[in-house]
């Protein structure tokens, strides 16, 4: 299997894919394969989140490792997304402009690459919501 066709088949990679109970409607991400909250009784369906948050809380990286060193200063938040669930993300936009409670939505960006000739990878980070 090539190395893009891997990271294809990690779909909420792209596509910022969870899952849903139907039972209790409550969202996952990343996915989950029961609801804790149901057990058995719970129906767990697929989800596409619409990719639109809060950022709860965050941090300005000043010393990062060496792949991401050509980045620093950057912002990397908690986001509450609209359906409840929170992740980690980088958010794009300048450290001074950032604020607790600042809506964001997703965007597909570059996240590392393997070497200067390597393997390029993407995924989700935040933008402000304009």
């Amino acid at each position: 299997m090539s190395v893009a066709r891997f990271w294809r088949k990690i779909p909420q990679r792209y596509n910022l894919l969870g899952t849903r109970c139907e039972t209790c409607g409550k969202h996952f991400f990343p996915p989950r394969s029961f609801c804790p909250e149901c057990r058995r009784t719970g129906r767990i369906v697929d989800y596409k989140f619409k990719g639109t948050g809060t950022i709860v809380t965050y941090t300005v990286i000043h010393a990062a490792s060496e792949q991401f060193e050509h980045l620093t200063p950057y912002v990397l938040a908690i986001v509450q997304l609209d359906e409840g669930p929170r992740m980690t993300a980088q958010i794009v936009s300048k450290a001074d402009e950032i604020k607790i409670g600042m809506r964001v939505k997703r965007a597909f960006r570059r996240i590392a690459a393997d070497g200067e000739s390597g393997v390029i990878h993407y995924g989700t980070k935040f933008i402000p919501l304009e």
